[in-house]
């Protein structure tokens, strides 16, 4: 069985375990979303188009709400960039951001537990999680111009 058999064998059984009905939309943007984490919206019509040609833009926008509310894919909006998504892997990584490009990169929590989790004031509230934006320059546009 090949890889994308098994990843697509795995997204329907995500999906409805989810409680959402399996689609070819969704299962193209799932598709796009393996191959572009980190994406836009519109990376992720276009990567979903190689798949589905005939799939709208409205259509991928309704998967991606649909598959973020199900806890499948995470949106990131980190301040001044465009909204993008990523596969949910619920195993508490944080993200860098570099601020010239916006190239944005997984890193992992710094500790083996989540300590960004036990915070000083709950306030009452139960804390599940925590988005935490590392912020900086990448390599490529260090070695530019400022």
């Amino acid at each position: 069985m090949s890889t994308r058999t098994r990843e697509v064998l795995d997204d329907r059984a995500l999906m409805r375990g989810a409680g959402l009905r399996v689609t070819a939309p969704r299962l193209a943007v799932l598709s796009a979303l393996r191959a572009h984490p980190h994406a836009d919206a519109g990376t992720v019509l276009a990567a979903a188009r190689t798949e589905l040609p005939t799939v709208s833009h409205q259509a991928v926008y309704d998967c991606l709400r649909a598959l973020t509310g199900a806890g499948l894919v995470r949106s990131l909006q980190p301040a001044g960039s465009t909204t993008r998504y990523e596969i949910a892997l619920h195993d508490n990584h944080h993200h860098l951001v570099c601020r010239s490009c916006g190239t944005l990169v997984d890193v992992p929590c710094q500790a083996g537990h989540a300590p960004c989790l036990d915070i000083p004031e709950d306030h009452g509230f139960t804390v599940d999680e925590a988005e935490v934006y590392y912020w900086g320059r990448c390599p490529a546009c260090r070695a530019g111009p400022p």
